[in-house]
């Protein structure tokens, strides 16, 4: 046999090329392989598998957490403090080098261990094992493992398989499939042999099946033309690991923020240095450490700990809601979402078909608001209304849907088969209807007859028929109506028809019922199936999740719009809208957004809630088009047609129970439930995370900025009012660069790990989202910034001149400021939460911060930890001094306060 090569490809697609000559290309028959060959095709294409992106190894995971500006900032820092050593007369500065690795490896564990438990989350998630195969191999069926199926292996397939590749359909027996994990539509696909044309779109090749789709009734074999990466679902996966990686806006806020930091730094260090070379007699060991003094003090070393912490925090809180982050930075990105774009099947609907509605007697039963109410055996129903429905005609409706069904019960609680048959078998068995009698014949349905005949015999033959409503009223002459048979007129069979068409127009899928005993079950199928009796209709569809119209108009509420773009026809997708309070007017299909130009679907986009026929290029331009708009965007999904779009979303949420695992590697976050209203707990989450993150950022860079100005002005200030002090000695220095970072470490760090911890404010979704160009630092916190720092710089510096010159000791005036700084750090943190309206009650892990750290200074001030750090014990009359700096530094900060709240709240009103 001779084995397929590329110059053996069909010049046209498999679908469209006739089955000889896929036979002939693929070097096989309908006998399949024998193994010998399997084996040789297998080493030559390599296993059916879809390859994910490469993993990030563990050594690259933790390498990752150190890529960050503000890092790079203190290991110059660290450095520099090492330096000192090269000076002639100065010593390496091991206590700072020391404290700042320590500060590193903080952040570095905090990431990496957040990160590592989300990779192997997400692993345990994905189904490793790998199906089983029904292949022909040296004339014989066998089952083989799934990974070993080869081009030109014929497969043979029942329902409930996995389609294990990419096959041309040789022969089918009423054979459907599953392809919404690959085209979006929820609606079972006939499979049946011949060609189809070469432009045929993927979701009308009813002579193909695909990989990662399902078999959901029938039986059929097919020749494998396709595996691994050169199925449809390996091309997606291929176009995945192509993509570049995106950065959150909060990932370049904080990248931006480190080499702001970093420049101001920078200039400061040189200012200060060229000074004092210039103008003062300073050592050049002293200038290098005013240097080193400022790097610390300019760089928030707690920051991308506590960020990390933060974040960190937030996913814990996800997961326990069903929620897994696969990267950290997401988690505040969901604060600034305005916009949803979600799928229908299985996130805002049950992924499960559901009889809603009946039709018998003339009355239509509606059970879509009352899916608990009573039943008997007899088919007695309490409905929606509170009307008896009609007894002896329900039940014969309901019998004849559990009897024209090859549903299999797998268990006590798992239907397998056909979702429009399990749908019948569970109204029947909610009803408390037992199937009776053993089928003796079966006609079977087929795409021409549309519909399906059963004969049972119980106490005698008994023909059972579903179908097309049309189909089946065209083979009945009467109908049952109040437990009696009578004539089916012209006018009862209008009747009919309109009532099919009303159940459609609400997006039903609509079937017909008719019985009738048979004298002889072998007869013609077309005398078994005339003069029938009219039994009903049953209505049924994928009904919305319950809680989802609440969780949608929570989202209104926050500011935030839905739109829901499916698979599913423009009536299905409009009726669901409508069901889960999106206006379906003015609804769009896939065909529209092709037609459209960028600048008119843009403009459009604003007014549609609702997309129909929607395949992976249609989401990906609506995506486009929202984001070219200035919106955030999250876009869920399941399917491999889903992965382009989850790609390019600001947020990409897959399923997790129901989606693939390509869907799963191009997502941000991964819903455990498959649940929509997941998707806003998130939103309340990731707004929630972005408060507390803007309230440490506030805390520690404005207590940094003002440690700058401390260092920077009481320096120069220094050389010129106590010069003899700041020029002639090493040790002239307002603060050591030890003690700054004691402070950044236990003042700042804890309090602000804490502060990460903070419960989220009330009515946080009944907020409208932030703007997409407003960043964690807007004009208010930078103005609060600043002020903070000021006021800290003045009445820090003003202690600390006081007691030299009253005292004329350099240590004690440190050993002052150095303290007051403390203290107004750990009381500003609650300043900052009072605007929030937080008590420190509310947040117990912040009380023991602020307590720890207090303790811990005052250990530094009067146990022998106080010669390590250079400072010496405060006495009552320095309390005092500190005492009344801080009063003068809240009275200044209320005054500044009051100012600053009346411009911008009276800027918000303008």
């Amino acid at each position: 046999m001779t084995p397929p090569t590329a110059d053996t490809t069909p010049s046209e697609p498999w679908y469209a090329t006739p089955a000889d000559e896929i036979f002939s290309a693929l070097a096989t028959d309908q006998a399949g392989l024998s193994s010998d060959e399997a084996e040789r095709r297998l080493s030559e294409y390599g296993t059916n598998e879809i390859h994910e992106a490469e993993q990030t190894s563990v050594f690259d995971l933790l390498l990752s957490q150190f890529r960050n500006p503000l890092i790079y900032l203190l290991v110059v820092a660290a450095l520099l403090s090492l330096g000192t050593g090269f000076i002639p007369g100065g010593e390496p500065s091991y206590t700072e080098a020391v404290f700042i690795g320590l500060i590193i490896a903080a952040n570095g564990v905090f990431g990496f261990v957040q990160d590592y438990q989300a990779t192997r989350s997400i692993e345990a998630l994905r189904e490793l094992a790998t199906p089983d195969a029904t292949a022909l191999r040296d004339g014989n069926e066998q089952s083989i493992d799934a990974e070993q199926i080869v081009p030109g292996d014929v497969v043979s397939l029942e329902q409930g398989d996995a389609v294990p590749a990419d096959a041309r359909v040789l022969d089918a027996e009423e054979l459907r499939t599953n392809e919404s994990p690959l085209t979006g539509e929820s609606t079972p696909v006939e499979k049946s042999p011949g060609t189809v044309a070469e432009d045929t779109p993927l979701a009308e090749r009813r002579n193909m099946v695909y990989k990662n789709t399902t078999v959901v009734k029938g039986r059929g074999r097919a020749v494998v033309v396709e595996t691994g990466m050169q199925t449809e679902v390996g091309g997606i996966a291929t176009q995945l690991d192509e993509a570049d990686d995106r950065q959150t806006p909060f990932q370049a806020e904080v990248e931006h923020l480190g080499k702001q930091i970093g420049g101001l730094v920078v200039a400061l260090i040189l200012l200060v240095v060229s000074v004092q070379f210039l103008f003062t007699a300073t050592e050049p060991t002293a200038v290098l450490l005013v240097g080193i003094t400022l790097a610390v003090a300019g760089v928030p070393e707690g920051l991308p700990a506590v960020v990390t912490f933060t974040l960190a925090l937030g996913a814990r809180e996800m997961v326990d809601r069903n929620a897994l982050v696969r990267r950290l930075p997401v988690v505040e990105s969901l604060g600034s979402v305005d916009v949803i774009v979600t799928d229908k099947t299985g996130t805002v609907t049950e992924n499960s078909m559901t009889v809603t509605r009946l039709y018998a007697s003339g009355s239509v039963i509606d059970l879509s608001e009352s899916r608990s109410s009573s039943a008997t055996g007899d088919g007695q129903r309490v409905a929606a209304n509170g009307d008896r429905e009609r007894d002896p005609d329900v039940a014969p409706l309901l019998r004849c849907g559990t009897l024209c069904n090859n549903v299999e019960l797998t268990d006590d609680t798992e239907y397998r088969g056909e979702p429009t048959e399990i749908a019948l078998q569970r109204i029947a068995d909610e009803a408390g209807i037992e199937p009776t009698g053993e089928r003796i014949r079966e006609i079977q349905f087929s795409s021409e007859r549309k519909r399906m005949t059963v004969i049972v015999e119980n106490e005698e033959p008994t023909a059972y028929m579903k179908g097309a409503p049309e189909v089946v009223l065209e083979r009945c002459d009467s109908v049952l109506e109040d437990g009696d048979v009578s004539e089916l007129t012209d006018e009862k069979r209008q009747e009919i028809l309109d009532q099919t068409q009303s159940f459609a127009a609400d997006a039903l899928r609509v079937l017909g019922f008719a019985s009738k005993p048979v004298e002889d079950p072998s007869a013609d199928a077309n005398q078994i199936e005339d003069e029938m009796v009219f039994l009903g209709l049953q209505g049924m569809l994928d009904p919305p999740r319950e809680e989802v119209e609440d969780a949608i108009a929570d989202c209104r509420s926050a500011g935030i719009r839905t739109v829901l773009a499916t698979g599913d026809n423009l009536t299905t997708a409009k009726a669901v809208g409508e069901q889960i309070g999106l206006d379906p007017d003015g609804a769009l299909t896939g065909s529209d957004v092709t037609e459209r130009s960028d600048d008119e679907l843009g403009r459009a986009i604003e007014d549609v809630d609702v997309f129909a026929r929607v395949e992976p290029d249609h989401k990906v331009r609506i995506l486009n088009a929202l984001q070219d708009n200035g919106h955030n965007v999250v876009m869920t999904g399941d399917g491999v047609n889903d992965a382009p779009a989850l790609t390019q979303a600001d947020v990409g949420v897959a399923m997790g129970q129901r989606g693939t695992d390509v869907a799963r590697q191009a997502s941000d976050m991964i819903l455990q439930d498959d649940n929509f209203a997941t998707i806003r707990d998130a939103i309340r989450e990731g707004r929630g995370i972005f408060e507390n993150v803007r309230k440490f950022v506030n805390y520690l860079v404005s207590t940094n900025t003002g440690e700058v100005l401390v260092v920077f002005l009481g320096v120069l200030l220094g050389s010129l009012l106590f010069p003899a002090e700041f020029t002639g000695t090493s040790q002239a220095l307002i603060l050591t660069p030890v003690l700054i970072l004691w402070i950044n470490l236990v003042a700042d760090t804890l309090p602000a790990l804490a502060l990460g911890a903070d419960p989220h404010a009330d009515g946080l979704m009944d907020r409208p989202p932030r703007p997409t160009d407003e960043g964690v630092i807007n004009t208010r916190v930078l103005v609060s910034i600043l002020t903070i720092a000021v006021l800290l710089a003045v009445t820090g510096l003003g202690i600390f001149f006081y007691a030299l010159d009253r005292t004329g000791s350099l240590l004690r005036a440190q050993s002052l400021l150095f303290t007051f700084i403390v203290v107004v750090e750990l009381i500003r943190i609650q300043v900052i939460r009072s605007r929030y309206d937080q008590t420190l009650r509310s947040n117990l892990w912040l009380v023991g911060a602020l307590g720890v750290s207090l303790l811990v200074q005052l250990a530094v001030l009067y146990t022998p930890l106080r010669d390590f750090f250079q400072v010496v014990p405060l006495t009552l009359v320095d309390w005092g001094w500190i005492a009344v700096g801080f009063v003068v530094f809240l009275l200044l900060n209320v005054v500044l306060s009051a100012l600053n709240s009346r411009i911008f709240d009276s800027r918000t009103a303008a």
